[in-house]
């Protein structure tokens, strides 16, 4: 049977679990994930779990934080003043927005915190300092 290599345009199933149990994403229900193996399509925890599987194929991956959304940054958060935000954004915690930065760029950021002068926006990945665990099922291989 055609083992999935680097370069390989796969489709999986795939369930993503946190250490607790919590499922954050599944392709229960949808069509299946389709990328090419090794391109950073996806986080490379994943992806180095793909070749050497064969259509069928099923397992379990333990993807620690640093190969799947990096460490959670300190500094990836900034409290602003919450009159920078306009009145019409009822602001509160797990609200997720976009920010522009100064070279143009759009940044989703997360309100962490509110108080009436001050709104906390944390720049990191919900699941960044996060280890993940995935059941996957390799469907094709094209």
């Amino acid at each position: 049977m055609t083992q999935a290599k680097a370069g390989d345009t796969v489709r999986i199933h795939y369930t993503g679990t946190l250490n607790d149990g919590t499922e954050f994403d599944s392709s229960a229900g949808r069509d299946p994930l389709e990328f090419v193996v090794g391109s950073g399509q996806i986080i490379p925890g994943l992806d180095q779990a793909i070749p050497g599987m064969v259509v069928g194929d099923s397992k379990t991956v333990a993807v620690p934080c640093t190969e799947a959304y990096g460490e959670h940054n300190a500094d990836a958060k900034q409290v602003v003043p919450r009159d920078q935000i306009p009145a019409e954004i009822p602001v509160e915690e797990g609200l997720q927005l976009q920010v522009q930065t100064p070279d143009g760029q759009t940044l989703p950021v997360t309100v962490t915190a509110v108080t009436d002068t001050e709104v906390t926006l944390d720049a990191n990945h919900p699941l960044a300092g996060k280890d993940l665990n995935f059941a996957i099922e390799l469907i094709a291989i094209a």
